[in-house]
């Protein structure tokens, strides 16, 4: 009796512990779910894109004059890489368009950072005439 009680017991904990929570993504953005995902990838990470539009632009005495800026919505992710696994470190693409004043373009960029907040690389693609 005691070895079935036991059994129950085991085969409860098994069952119990196999079973999935079925979770929804609550979205409260004016936008669809991977538009707000993304944004809120490029916005979390806004220190090492600024600290790579100051260095790439650091000699441009133009530039330093007009205080550029960037914009999450103007920016393009163009990719994410995983770079350990599911769940681990990933390294982000992204194309910048800085600007001055109210948003009159100055130029293009290609950032890479990574999911903990480091600046990996940066190249200066394009300066506006």
């Amino acid at each position: 009796m005691r070895k079935i009680a036991i059994l129950l017991m085991v085969g409860m904990v098994l069952v119990i512990s196999n079973t999935k929570a079925k979770a929804k993504t609550i979205n409260e953005a004016d936008t669809e779910l991977c538009e707000t995902l993304k944004m809120a990838l490029i916005s979390s990470n806004r220190k090492p894109v600024d600290k790579a539009i100051i260095e790439i632009y650091k000699d441009d005495k133009k530039a330093q004059a007009l205080g550029l800026s960037w914009a999450g919505f103007e920016t393009e992710l163009f990719k994410i890489k995983q770079v350990y696994g599911i769940g681990g470190l990933y390294e982000i693409t992204l194309k910048v368009y800085p600007y001055y004043a109210a948003h009159n373009g100055y130029g293009e960029d290609e950032v890479v950072i990574n999911t903990s907040g480091e600046l990996i690389s940066y190249k200066h693609l394009k300066t506006y005439p």
